[in-house]
């Protein structure tokens, strides 16, 4: 998928589901066995900003990370790198993306359907 732009809405994701995650401790932290959820802050490239989320912790291990706002060109096969303040949690492989932006404000303008030139911006006639 090409996007017709560097901030088009197909780029941004605010959730996605890891492999299980590997903790430094060892073990998920407490708050996430105790409440199944916690917020922390999440990178996935070393040079950018944290993004505040919400962890929520699967039986197998894995987690679906729930971000404040979202992100731009996550991407599967990337790594998640949580924190707590300065300390860093434990990491886990992204393996799946929620719906885009894009997506979701799609399912908001539903009623209306798609434009024409909004499909033909997505996919140009070749």
């Amino acid at each position: 998928f090409k996007a017709p732009s560097r901030d088009h809405p197909a780029l941004y994701r605010d959730l996605l589901r890891t492999n299980r995650v590997h903790w430094i401790a060892e073990e998920p932290p407490a708050e996430l066995v105790r409440d199944k959820m916690m917020e922390c802050h999440f990178r996935f490239q070393h040079q950018m900003a944290l993004v505040p989320c919400v962890l929520t912790l699967n039986q197998d291990g894995s987690v679906w990370v729930t971000l404040v706002k979202p992100s731009r060109a996550i991407t599967p096969g990337q790594f998640a790198v949580f924190y707590k303040g300065d300390e860093c949690l434990g990491s886990g492989k992204i393996l799946r993306m929620g719906p885009s932006v894009y997506v979701m404000q799609q399912g908001k303008n539903r009623e209306e359907g798609p434009k024409k030139e909004e499909i033909d911006k997505i996919e140009p006639a070749t």
